[in-house]
């Protein structure tokens, strides 16, 4: 039972970790002051303070707005923790624990800053729109939700 709880706790806290380490480095050293730095020809660290949730969807510019995208995520994090309770599946408990930690990275910054910090620019345009500059705590909601999705469409098709 220890184990049960013990290991997603600490792959959701690892996210956590390294999430708020890469945003303190950025902001109390790299961009200080704020600039561009490119990496590669296609990838820059940048500063940006988003407002809405993941990519920079659903801007909230108002408290109430903050708090509700909060609160929601919060929300999101009991509902999956819940998932993670009932789960035997070693993978899914990975992937959800992922999922959790960026979520909790992310909302500390809302209650630290009222805005998320992204830092990774990747030069990618879809349909004409450029896709928005992104954080480790994005990457781990990311990687997480696509390794759940690539997990269910394969054991579809067995």
């Amino acid at each position: 039972m220890t184990r049960r709880i013990l290991f997603p706790f600490f792959v959701a806290f690892s996210v956590v970790v390294l999430d708020q380490l890469t945003k303190a480095w950025i902001l109390y050293d790299l961009m200080n002051p704020p600039r561009v730095i490119e990496i590669l020809p296609f990838i820059d660290i940048v500063l940006v303070w988003n407002k809405g949730i993941g990519f920079g969807l659903l801007q909230a510019g108002s408290p109430w707005g903050m708090i509700s995208l909060i609160v929601l995520a919060l929300g999101i994090c009991f509902a999956l923790g819940g998932w993670i309770w009932k789960t035997t599946d070693k993978f899914l408990v990975v992937c959800l624990s992922m999922i959790i930690g960026g979520a909790i990275g992310n909302v500390i910054d809302r209650l630290r800053f009222g805005a998320v910090v992204d830092f990774i620019y990747v030069h990618v345009y879809i349909l004409g729109y450029r896709f928005p500059a992104f954080n480790v705590a994005d990457s781990a909601i990311t990687i997480g939700v696509c390794l759940l999705l690539i997990e269910s469409y394969v054991r579809k098709k067995q």
